[in-house]
C-alpha cells in the first residue's frame, strides 16, 4: 500500500505552514484534501532542495485545488528527490491521478535518476 512517510496533515494556510515548518530544510510535501472518512487524498507531491517551507508557499494561490498538506524534512537535496519520486510513483503520477502527470526532475547538475524507474527526469 502506498505511504507517503509524512505526519499529520494540516489547513493549507500561510500561518499554518508558518506554524508548523520551523526550519529551512530540503524536504518533502503532499498537497490534497480530506475525504469524508477523514483520509487524507493526495493530489499534489513535491520536493524542495534547499527550503521547504517556501516551496510550499509557491502553492497557496491555488489553495481552492487544496485545501491540506502533509510534509517531511529530508537529509539532503538527494533524499528529498529520491522520496519525491517514490510518492509520485505511488500515488500514480504516470496514470495522471496527480495534479502534476510529469515525472520529478533531478536538481541541475546532478545525474540522479529515479529509484523506481531509473529516469533521469
Amino acid at each position: 500500500m502506498a505511504a507517503l512517510h509524512m505526519g499529520p496533515s494540516f489547513d493549507f494556510t500561510a500561518e499554518t505552514i508558518d506554524h508548523e515548518i520551523l526550519i529551512i530544510s530540503p524536504g518533502n510535501y503532499a498537497l490534497g484534501y480530506t475525504n469524508v472518512a477523514g483520509g487524507f487524498v493526495v493530489k499534489y507531491v513535491g520536493r524542495s532542495d534547499t527550503d521547504l517551507k517556501k516551496q510550499i508557499k509557491k502553492h497557496l494561490g491555488e489553495y481552492e485545488k487544496y485545501r491540506k498538506f502533509k510534509f517531511s524534512y529530508a537529509s539532503s537535496s538527494r533524499v528529498a528527490f529520491e522520496k519525491e519520486c517514490m510518492n509520485y510513483h505511488d500515488f500514480g503520477g504516470a496514470k495522471h491521478k496527480l495534479k502534476r502527470p510529469r515525472h520529478p526532475a533531478p536538481p541541475d547538475n546532478t545525474d540522479w535518476v529515479c529509484p523506481v524507474c531509473n529516469k533521469l527526469d
